[in-house]
């Protein structure tokens, strides 16, 4: 279901039209966002803290955070869900299920299989925010039940999606109590099912998706950001995707390096402890620039970056992220719901 990563290709995944459809649809929160937008969020910030453990991530199952690594997810940013109560859990799996139900008698596109033998599961992810003041992180799980005995029974997970908001104090600060602020959407499985919870969404929360991309420039500020990190161990090369536009189809540049190298690099141009600023991250790839010019006299400044891979995270224009360490899983997090929060801004 997901796209080829390898790096002579760049996954480029369209939008099916129902899908692009509802989410450029508008709910009445659109209109109440703008006295909100009055009071901006400035997403260029010339410095942030280079991400560290949080510790109320030591809270979390391992096992959940397990769960959420090694996959890629779809970024959507989300509006304010209103009445939405962490005590109806229960009750939103049984409406949740029912409406899928109807949605597939109605001959709708729904991925779950010919028998529709499946269930659906809310829960939280406790733990996964980066302050006490950050509402609870939810899990939301589409499975397939098996007909197996239960002592040999192994639901298989047919869509996931989680909602979090982590260090969310600005965004929090505008809303009112009752709306529950999870700005951030992560979603892996059939693009059909994400529809579809999303629109049960829209109509029973008064909420708005959005598809979150990445501009070249805030995969720079990863680039660097996730290269700082300080690493016990590296389990993947640091490497760059830039596409060049041509016809008849574009052309894509790989750049890989060995991680040490990259932190090496990043350390020569590092002045301010604990934090990036945005005169590093630009001298952090003009060093990049520079070097792969010396060996190619090509100018990459002159193509546009889609992709970057560390041993952190990856993560594409597109709006795809695959996070690979657990200890900077907060940190993250925690630059993409800045992301999410601006766009809904």
């Amino acid at each position: 279901m997901e796209p080829d990563d390898s790096p002579g290709s760049t996954p480029r995944q369209s939008i099916s039209s129902d899908l692009k459809d509802y989410f450029l649809a508008s709910t009445p929160w659109q209109k109440r966002l703008e006295s909100v937008r009055k009071q901006s969020f400035v997403q260029t910030t010339p410095r942030r803290k280079i991400p560290e453990c949080s510790q109320l991530q030591e809270t979390i199952d391992p096992c959940k955070v397990a769960f959420l690594l090694h996959k890629q997810w779809t970024l959507y940013s989300l509006t304010p869900l209103y009445k939405f109560s962490y005590t109806n859990l229960k009750e939103y799996s049984r409406l949740l299920s029912t409406f899928i139900a109807a949605e597939k008698q109605k001959g709708l596109a729904v991925e779950v299989g010919e028998d529709f033998n499946i269930k659906v599961i809310f829960s939280t992810l406790l733990g996964l925010k980066g302050t006490q003041r950050d509402p609870e992180a939810l899990l939301v799980q589409i499975l397939s039940k098996s007909q197996l005995p239960s002592k040999n029974r192994e639901d298989k997970v047919l869509w996931t999606g989680w909602f979090c908001c982590i260090f969310g104090d600005s965004f929090l600060e505008t809303v009112s109590e009752d709306f529950t602020c999870l700005p951030l959407f992560l979603a892996n499985g059939p693009e059909s099912n994400t529809t579809i919870i999303g629109t049960w969404f829209q109509k029973t929360f008064d909420c708005y998706f959005s598809r979150l991309a990445i501009s070249a420039f805030n995969l720079s500020w990863m680039a660097a950001m996730w290269t700082a990190c300080k690493m016990d161990r590296y389990i993947a090369t640091t490497e760059f995707l830039w596409s060049v536009p041509c016809s008849p189809q574009s052309l894509d540049i790989s750049y890989a390096l060995h991680p040490e190298d990259a932190k090496a690099l990043w350390d020569s141009v590092h002045k301010t402890p604990g934090e990036v600023t945005q005169e590093e991250v630009d001298l952090f790839m003009d060093c990049l620039y520079s070097h792969f010019h010396r060996h190619f006299k090509i100018h990459l400044s002159a193509t546009r970056l889609v992709r970057v891979s560390t041993s952190v995270a990856s993560a594409h224009t597109d709006g795809k992220i695959k996070i690979l360490c657990h200890k900077y899983l907060i940190g993250v997090l925690a630059y993409l719901t800045e992301l999410a929060v601006f766009q809904i801004e």
